[in-house]
């Protein structure tokens, strides 16, 4: 992660597997940064315990109740940080949370997919637009040139499932809800690239790869400590013309 240099950074879907580790990741390093904001649908629920623990140690980080789906708890959040920043923006938002669930083609059905979309698509969509004023007073108030997670950056975190090009090497999980709204997540993204680009906004998508987590499973191939390290580690490293790109926790391109 050397380089990063964000001041601020806010995680989604922070209080397990991938989020829990950027988060925990973030607090260990030598530069850390000033304010880590690690949000969760239910602070105070048993899911949450090894977030408090942090919390508990770490006098920079500062959970927040955040629920994607719900435009109200969105806004509420928004609120609850801009408080603590007191006048500073956001530098990075980490849109992490999200659902997945494994249903064929035929068996699929309008709940299914509704869901889907809604954690996975309209989630991070709210989120970015209620963190935008303060993504872009970071971004104004950077003396950094050019696009950087240390300026002002959103990275969605999406999936090698939400690539159309890899579905038929993928499709051993067809998994239909979270291929779609995973595909329209990286598109939404995109849309983000060229909308915020004059705001000095980054926007990114990150396929954090297949990882040993309540959603991946034990049977997949990386540690969240991996997956962490991997993805802090392109963060650092991303600058303009990584602005839409679509890469993996190497800093690989990964295809459409």
């Amino acid at each position: 992660m050397a380089g990063l240099g964000a001041r601020s950074v806010l995680v989604t879907g922070a209080n397990r597997g991938i989020g829990l580790e950027l988060v925990r990741q973030l607090l260990g390093k030598p530069d850390p940064p000033r304010w880590v904001f690690a949000c969760s649908r239910e602070p105070d629920g048993e899911r949450a315990q090894e977030l408090r623990n942090l919390v508990s140690r770490y006098p920079n980080l500062v959970m927040v109740k955040l629920d994607a789906t719900s435009s109200t708890s969105v806004k509420d959040a928004a609120a609850c940080v801009e408080n603590h920043l007191k006048g500073s923006g956001l530098n990075l938002l980490i849109n992490n949370a999200g659902i997945f669930k494994d249903v064929a083609l035929d068996m699929v059905d309008e709940e299914d997919m509704i869901n889907g979309y809604k954690t996975n698509v309209i989630g991070p969509l709210l989120v970015s637009q209620a963190f935008l004023p303060l993504l872009r007073r970071a971004a104004q108030g950077s003396s950094t040139k050019g696009l950087s997670c240390s300026r002002a950056a959103i990275v969605n975190i999406s999936s090698a499932l939400g690539s159309i090009e890899l579905v038929p090497l993928s499709y051993v999980k067809p998994a239909i809800p979270y291929r779609c709204s995973k595909a329209a997540l990286n598109m939404l993204t995109k849309c983000q690239s060229v909308g915020y680009k004059e705001d000095g906004i980054l926007c990114t998508i990150i396929h954090p790869g297949w990882v040993k987590t309540d959603m991946g499973g034990q049977e997949a191939d990386l540690t969240v400590t991996e997956s962490g390290q991997g993805i802090l580690d392109v963060l650092s490293k991303l600058r303009d013309e990584h602005n839409g790109a679509f890469l993996s926790w190497k800093g690989s391109k990964m295809p459409w």
